[in-house]
């Protein structure tokens, strides 16, 4: 087993602010799917709600859903260069790899998009590895394929995401996960599912690293 302290970041949301280029793709393709749009006014509803109560209100299928995550995923990569980086990202990134830890991400889009990304935004040889995995329903099995392909042991590995089934999926996968407040979900909703740590800005994640490993047995 690698013998490191690894941050496994997901992407969108969490490193990317990829919301509001998203929900605009989603709302563009939503009618070739039947599915219901969404207005201005749903856009605090979406971070209200978990997963599985939004694709019901917006009548997105687990048929449909696949398809479209596809196909937001292909438009996305015609726009990796207006996509913001979440600000205090990349200050927070090079602080946390001069302190010693290895960083990975594991992301439902592309590595090609995210490696794009990283280059546009100056993160290029910040990251040991990009994982790209679809995780509709069943994130926390993706977790466990990557901790098995990048030979990485759960006792000396974090995880950072923006929603609630980041937090489910890594206690399903038996490690810690750090909750951040500025990407899909409210702060009230990922603190009901109980994550290891929040962060409401970039420059506490190594503080909420730190408690972490330092509460370790």
């Amino acid at each position: 087993m690698n013998d490191s302290d690894y941050i496994i970041f997901d992407f969108d949301g969490t490193i990317a602010d990829t919301f509001d280029l998203a929900l605009e793709i989603y709302n563009r393709i939503a009618p070739e799917y039947n599915c219901r749009p969404a207005g201005p006014e749903d856009h605090e509803l979406i971070r209200l709600k978990k997963p599985q109560e939004l694709l019901k209100f917006y009548g997105v299928s687990r048929l449909k859903l696949l398809s479209l995550v596809l196909r937001v995923r292909k438009e996305l990569s015609r726009h990796i260069p207006e996509i913001k980086l979440v600000s205090g990202m990349e200050a927070a990134l090079r602080e946390i790899r001069n302190s010693g830890y290895r960083v990975g991400i594991l992301t439902s889009n592309s590595a090609s998009n995210v490696s794009k990304f990283a280059d546009i935004n100056n993160l290029s040889g910040l990251f040991d590895f990009i994982y790209s995995g679809r995780s509709l329903f069943g994130k926390e099995k993706v977790i466990r394929r990557m901790l098995i392909h990048e030979n990485l042991s759960v006792d000396r590995v974090i995880y950072v995401g923006d929603e609630t089934r980041d937090i489910e999926a890594s206690k399903k996968a038996g490690i810690p996960v750090v909750a951040v407040s500025w990407g899909l979900h409210r702060r009230e909703v990922l603190a009901s599912l109980s994550p290891d740590q929040i962060a409401d800005d970039p420059e506490e994640l190594r503080g909420c690293f730190l408690r972490i490993f330092n509460g370790r047995p």
